[in-house]
């Protein structure tokens, strides 16, 4: 997926964060790329490391769209909630599939719809394409 990255910050005590926007929002999420990286659009992957627990960090979205926003001390992603063949839950983020390590299976009628995960930001992470 195509960000653009705006700035690669370091608090003490917490991995490198990136604050990054899309055409569907913006958020600051662990950042597993240089940390030199200069403002621009890069190519990432997206990976969720927080155990999805439905009804508790994921649940029906209000809106629908893909969406990206921060909620306090966690980021929000929207997207579609999706399931492989083999039975992997996946988030379809504008396009961008990003495995999801759920603690048991998704309700049967929410695969296929919006949803919203509420994920800590250090458990999200992009990690730049090698071209």
């Amino acid at each position: 997926m195509l960000i653009r990255l705006q700035r690669v910050v370091r608090y003490p005590g917490t991995p490198l964060l990136a604050a990054v926007r899309t055409s569907f929002g913006h958020i600051a999420v662990r950042w597993c790329g240089d940390r030199a990286a200069e403002p621009g659009e890069y190519d990432v992957e997206w990976a969720i490391d927080e155990v999805i627990v439905w009804g508790r960090n994921a649940r029906p979205a209000a809106g629908v769209g893909p969406g990206l926003r921060t909620g306090g001390h966690c980021v929000v992603l929207r997207g579609r909630l999706g399931l492989t063949e083999d039975g992997v839950a996946l988030l379809d983020l504008d396009g961008t599939n990003i495995p999801l390590n759920p603690a048991d299976p998704p309700p049967a009628d929410a695969v296929g719809t919006w949803v919203e995960l509420f994920v800590d930001r250090h458990e999200v992470s992009l990690r730049p394409r090698v071209p």
